[in-house]
């Protein structure tokens, strides 16, 4: 069984010890966009989550797997080392060249206040596991990741 969120941009799989995670977008960033909401999402309820902080974060990688992946681990150790909870994203400047892909992303958030976020489940890593990154057509993308918690 599963279950859809934000008008079916996000659907969290059946999986019996991880969060398996399937995200949409009418572009490869905004389907990145997605995969950070539902990774938030998992960790707290990101409607509390106010905007009152911007903070930028670039990501590089040789191919599109391992973007996804870095973006994915760079937003969990930013949000660990500050202290912080996220709820909105926009990727700028995606460059691909012959050997790399990277992009800049604005997040935006607030410090993590226990009396206002309630505490799902903490995120330990994200994972290559059944990674899948598929042009669905030609106005669709489709990820799927898996996260450990």
């Amino acid at each position: 069984m599963s279950w859809k969120l934000f008008g079916g941009k996000i659907e969290f799989l059946e999986h019996t010890a991880d969060v398996y995670v399937r995200t949409y977008g009418v572009s490869v960033q905004e389907a990145f966009e997605n995969a950070a909401l539902a990774m938030f999402e998992t960790i707290t309820k990101t409607m509390k989550v106010t905007h009152a902080v911007e903070d930028e974060i670039t990501v590089e990688a040789e191919d599109c797997y391992a973007l996804l992946y870095n973006w994915l681990e760079a937003l969990l150790v930013n949000s660990e080392v500050k202290g912080m909870l996220y709820s909105k994203f926009h990727i700028v400047d995606w460059v691909e060249t012959g050997d790399s892909l990277r992009f800049t992303a604005h997040i935006w958030g607030e410090k993590f206040q226990p009396k206002k976020h309630v505490q799902k489940v903490a995120v330990k890593a994200v994972t290559y596991h059944r990674m899948v990154i598929m042009q669905e057509n030609e106005r669709s993308i489709k990820l799927e990741f898996i996260l450990d918690i």
